[in-house]
């Protein structure tokens, strides 16, 4: 009989300790991608050609800045883009220990390589710069990706000059 309640005590334990979930922690996402594109648009050309027929720009300079809630840069990162105009950039989510809001992160134009196509144009946001939306392009199991719109330079001579008419104001003096 002492050999049987002991069995039960046995068996007892071992359900115990089998029935007891573990919890199991899912580990957040540590980075976010962000993907582009920049291509120089020529304005001289004809219209199908300026349209569909923008040339990629190897070595262009894109940044992106975050700022955290009190509106000071928490991180600034940059990348140059390829044979195919495409830039990839990693950003870690977790700096310093806070975590990284993507809604708070600016991609913006800097620089471009090439001769004669350097203005940089604010079609699609590359010149003032564009924040990230919402809602990631691509989220796939340990993948959240941002994918901006393309980013376009120009030349001198299709940039709009600024409009300033200080040469044409008087500021109440007749000077003739």
């Amino acid at each position: 009989m002492a050999t049987v309640a002991l069995m039960l005590i046995a068996a007892s334990l071992l359900m115990g300790c089998s029935t007891q979930t573990k919890a199991t922690v899912v580990p957040a996402l540590q980075v976010i991608n962000l993907s582009g594109k920049v291509l120089c648009q020529d304005c001289t050309k004809g219209y199908g050609e300026w349209a569909q027929g923008s040339q990629p720009i190897k070595g262009c300079k894109v940044s992106v800045t975050c700022m955290d809630d009190r509106s000071r840069i928490m991180y600034y990162g940059s990348d140059e883009t390829d044979e195919q105009g495409q830039f990839n950039m990693v950003v870690n989510k977790f700096i310093n220990g806070k975590e990284l809001q993507a809604k708070s992160c600016l991609v913006r134009l800097v620089s471009s390589p090439h001769p004669t196509c350097n203005i940089p144009s604010n079609f699609a946001g590359g010149q003032r710069g564009v924040k990230l939306p919402i809602r990631p392009t691509v989220v796939y199991r340990d993948l959240v990706q941002y994918q901006l719109d393309t980013f376009f330079y120009t030349t001198p001579r299709c940039d709009k000059p600024a409009d300033t008419h200080d040469s044409f104001e008087c500021h109440g003096n007749n000077n003739y």
